[in-house]
């Protein structure tokens, strides 16, 4: 894994020089996937227990492999992940993450229980004003701190996924919904990218993966100028996007987790022209 690794910082560092505006956002990936490379080999392979005669069934009835909403999680080696990941944020954010530090000592925060909440349909106008305080910084650690775990479902069970034929727009190892895809092979295959796990599916490039409309006449996307490898598919009957990420005639292999970074742009558009 050290040579991906590798790999993958030398692309940070070339898109710090071309993309200033997101040195910091850069760096501060940078330094989770270092983290992220020590906490690894240290993670059990039980922390998300999976049925393993019921992963075909659950697959072919649109079900994710692990369900979030019961209590059978052992969480401990992903809390020490997160409280390790804390150090990052207080290089940038001490006061903020002292917040949190003390909320978590004081029983105040719970990881386990905010954990679960990142994975209902708990929204911003479902959050507390303390929640939206905290939002941004908890939500990025909160995520990183499962994903060595669950990337040990995403290899363990990537053939099986890709047998099954997954058709649904969410992840089928975690639920999580895509922000970012890629366009592969000659014909142009969408593969949608979960950030929370890592898991990559293949998914119809016609299609909106939040509402399954497939009507063409209500979807489109937009591109800009001197970034042809980038685009935004849109969905004019739910309002949701997707950036779609193409390489194949440059030839290089797409990190999605240092592009989703690297679109940030992208996001700010979508945003602008009114979807979610």
């Amino acid at each position: 894994m050290a040579h991906i690794l590798n790999k993958t910082l030398k692309t940070i560092e070339q898109y710090k020089s071309k993309n200033p505006h997101y040195e910091e956002l850069l760096q501060v990936l940078e330094e989770i996937l270092i983290l992220r490379e020590e906490y690894s080999p240290k993670m059990p392979d039980d922390v998300f227990p999976v049925e393993e005669h019921h992963v075909r069934q659950k697959l072919a009835g649109g079900l994710p492999l692990v369900d979030f909403s019961k209590n059978n999680l052992d969480l401990t080696e992903p809390r020490k992940y997160f409280l390790h990941l804390l150090d990052v944020a207080r290089k940038r954010s001490p006061e903020e993450t002292a917040k949190i530090e003390a909320g978590l000592a004081s029983g105040e925060f719970d990881y386990e229980s905010m954990v679960r909440d990142s994975f209902t349909l708990k929204n911003e106008e479902e959050m507390s004003d303390d929640d939206e305080q905290f939002f941004d910084i908890l939500g990025l650690f909160l995520e990183e701190s499962l994903r060595p775990a669950l990337e040990l479902l995403v290899r363990k069970y990537h053939d099986i996924i890709k047998s099954s034929q997954w058709a649904e727009g969410y992840c089928p190892v975690c639920g999580k919904e895509p922000k970012i895809g890629e366009l592969r092979e000659e014909e142009g295959f969408r593969y949608l990218f979960c950030n929370q796990c890592g898991c990559e599916w293949d998914y119809m490039r016609v299609k909106c993966p939040f509402c399954g409309n497939d009507d063409q006449q209500t979807l489109a996307y937009f591109t800009i100028e001197d970034e042809e490898k980038y685009r935004v598919d849109v969905c004019n009957k739910c309002n949701r996007y997707i950036k779609t990420v193409d390489f194949r005639k440059i030839g290089e292999e797409a990190n999605l987790d240092v592009e989703d970074i690297a679109t940030l742009h992208l996001d700010m558009l979508a945003n602008e022209e009114g979807y979610d």
